[in-house]
């Protein structure tokens, strides 16, 4: 199971991707995160985990499975039985960037759990696309300043 969002975001992909790498501000742009902690000090790479907070929800250590430079950054946790993939999909626009997040559920529980968490999952991914787009098109070089 998919939950998807997508947003036009009016700054340049380079910007977004800054935001995007620097996980440990995530807090500072949406209330869907309470803290986000690195468990490493090297740069974020495959492998880097960091533990989230997230309101009404325990910790969580996230471990990073993908990292495609301007293009991709996704990383999982085990749910309830089930992993669970966060990914942030960007393209270049004419006027901006385009992000995509995703959160992909997958095991032998994830139709129950899909099923239970979708529709808060749904607002809360929404939430953070909203708060990256405000913070990049706030910040140095938004396209249009």
């Amino acid at each position: 199971m998919k939950i998807t969002n997508t947003v036009h975001i009016a700054a340049p992909l380079a910007r977004v991707w800054e935001l995007t790498l620097d996980v440990e501000s995530w807090p500072q742009h949406t209330p869907t995160m309470s803290s986000v902690e690195r468990l490493d000090s090297a740069p974020l790479a495959v492998g880097s985990k960091v533990k989230i907070k997230q309101p009404a929800q325990r910790p969580r250590v996230w471990t990073v499975t993908a990292l495609e430079t301007g293009e991709e950054f996704a990383w999982a946790t085990r749910v309830m039985g089930t992993t669970m993939t966060g990914s942030h999909l960007l393209s270049p626009s004419a006027d901006g960037t385009v992000q995509t997040l995703e959160i992909e559920i997958t095991g032998r529980l994830s139709g129950l759990v899909g099923a239970l968490i979708s529709g808060p999952t749904g607002k809360a991914i929404a939430t953070e696309n909203e708060g990256f787009k405000a913070a990049a098109e706030r910040s140095p070089n938004p396209i249009g300043t």
